[in-house]
């Protein structure tokens, strides 16, 4: 269809008036929705405005979760397969999005709003709000209809529940200037497209509008359920954004999580349940094939951490402790928790695997960010491209022939029945792996440890862990000043070569 006609018709029923009526159908493609987004680019960003914000922010969270769409009203984009329903609007997501259908013939239309589609209780203050509103967003269903397996609500915010139907961590489309000394922004998809999917092996195809005050884009999720090689749900995302302003940091590829405490976190323990969190490491493995294992800190206060490299493999929040004794929480549990694995499927170029860590006192705030953030500075005008897939499995994938970590613990420095060292802290990382099978203490392996801002004091400990396939690494560390000491740690073998993945961390003396 023409470009103009296209604009017209998005434009009047998604950025202005929020169309009550479907529109007649019309043709739509990605390459269209690339030029709407760029041609948005151009133009100054305009805040939506929120219809009626004393009446939405009545809906709250509890109220909000009251509210269901009918499952008579039930969306079939793609088939029986991946039913679809839209959430209704509230106080965390006050801001309405369009929705709409494509078909098998790529014709699209519109998706009207009406509370005549959603149950509520008689006493919902839902019932004030105006008709032809908007809808907040959308889940998909299992064949079914029980539980929804993927969901896009609030900002650029999406999330599954991975293998083990338990949602967790989230993904969004784009972070800018997170973790800074100024408000970091939340673009928003105003409008998406679902429809049938359009690759083998995928469940549904999704097309979103990213808009914001410094970016817009156009973004392609293929959506896939229970992938065997991943051992979960994969989101194959094609990203096309467009810069309206300077920025300052632009995360690709963002993945959002909570880390309040673990084994190592005794200091942090207010709670009686042992570990509390979504995702306890970061893991990377780099464009030069070495794998990276980050634990993750709660920090006391906001933590930046990058990791250069050119064309990453892949990077990922992963919840490795997947022991309900760890975590004894028989409500939400953590030992649950989806992993999630950002794989690029083209050429990233030069840049840094970002994480950020912001202090927390509970779980209800995500407090861990981590993404991609390319070398060439974000300028207004320039765009960027970018494709990866994000494997939402178990564990992160595991290298055939190095060791991984499977504990990091943090105590008092020195040597039992010793005078307690001022200042010290020692640290404990098991590794585990088929690598170790038949090596002992005489079989020459040795620790590389390595540290900045710091030291690390002698003996080093490294020693196979009885009645087990790992091995374990202590050393007794201690901080030139203030700042973290920056440590980084594997072990080889008889020949130097390593066969652990490597141990990287912000190491501070907290347990006195």
């Amino acid at each position: 269809m023409k470009l103009k006609l296209f604009i017209a018709i998005i434009f009047s029923t998604s950025m202005s008036s929020y169309a009550t009526e479907a529109v007649d159908k019309t043709e739509f493609s990605f390459e269209d929705l690339k030029a709407l987004a760029k041609a948005s680019a151009e133009k100054p960003y305009t805040s939506t405005k929120v219809p009626a914000p004393e009446l939405i922010d009545k809906i709250t969270y509890d109220e909000h979760w009251k509210i269901r769409f009918k499952e008579d009203e039930t969306l079939y984009p793609s088939g029986k397969k991946a039913p679809v329903q839209l959430f209704y609007p509230g106080r965390y997501f006050p801001e309405p999005v369009s929705i709409y259908i494509r078909d098998d013939k790529n014709q699209v239309q519109n998706v009207p709003f009406s509370n005549d589609v959603f149950d509520m209780p008689d006493n919902s203050p839902a019932h004030d709000l105006p008709e032809g509103f908007g809808f907040a967003g959308f889940r998909i269903m299992r064949p079914d209809m029980k539980p929804d397996w993927i969901s896009f609500l609030g900002a650029s915010y999406f999330r599954t529940d991975g293998p083990e139907g338990q949602y967790g961590l989230s993904a969004r489309g784009i972070a800018i200037n997170t973790g800074m000394n100024q408000p970091e922004e939340f673009p928003r998809f105003s409008a998406f497209w679902i429809g049938p999917a359009e690759k083998k092996g995928e469940s549904v195809s999704v097309w979103a509008l990213l808009e914001g005050p410094s970016i817009t884009g156009a973004y392609r999720f293929g959506l896939s359920k229970d992938n065997k090689e991943a051992k979960g749900h994969i989101t194959s995302v094609s990203a096309n954004l467009y810069m309206r302003a300077d920025v300052e940091r632009l995360g690709v590829a963002p993945l959002t999580s909570m880390y309040w405490y673990s084994q190592k976190d005794k200091t942090e323990a207010k709670d009686w349940r042992p570990e509390i969190h979504d995702s306890d490491g970061l893991a990377i493995h780099t464009g030069s094939g070495q794998y990276v294992w980050r634990p993750l800190n709660n920090p006391q206060s906001v933590s930046t951490n990058s990791f250069i490299d050119e064309n990453p493999k892949g990077f990922g929040l992963i919840q490795r402790d997947r022991d309900f004794n760890n975590y004894q929480d028989d409500g939400v549990f953590y030992n649950k928790r989806s992993s999630a694995w950002i794989k690029p499927t083209d050429d990233w170029g030069k840049g840094a695997v970002q994480l950020i860590e912001i202090p927390t006192k509970d779980e209800t705030f995500d407090n861990i960010v981590a993404y991609w953030v390319p070398e060439k500075e974000a300028r207004k005008g320039d765009e960027f491209t970018f494709s990866y897939d994000i494997e939402w499995r178990p564990l992160d994938p595991k290298s055939k022939t190095l060791a991984s970590v499977v504990n990091t613990r943090q105590g008092l420095g020195g040597i039992p029945g010793q005078p307690i060292p001022e200042g010290v802290n020692k640290m404990v990382i098991d590794f585990e792996g088929p690598v170790f099978k038949g090596l002992d203490n005489k079989s020459g392996i040795k620790p590389i440890v390595e540290a900045s801002n710091g030291e690390i004091l002698e003996p080093i400990g490294v020693y196979p862990v009885v009645g087990t396939n790992q091995w374990r690494l202590a050393f007794d560390y201690k901080q030139a000043n203030n700042n973290p000491v920056n440590i980084r740690a594997y072990l080889v073998d008889k020949n130097d070569e390593a066969i652990t993945e490597t141990w990287v961390s912000d190491a501070k003396v907290t347990i006195k």
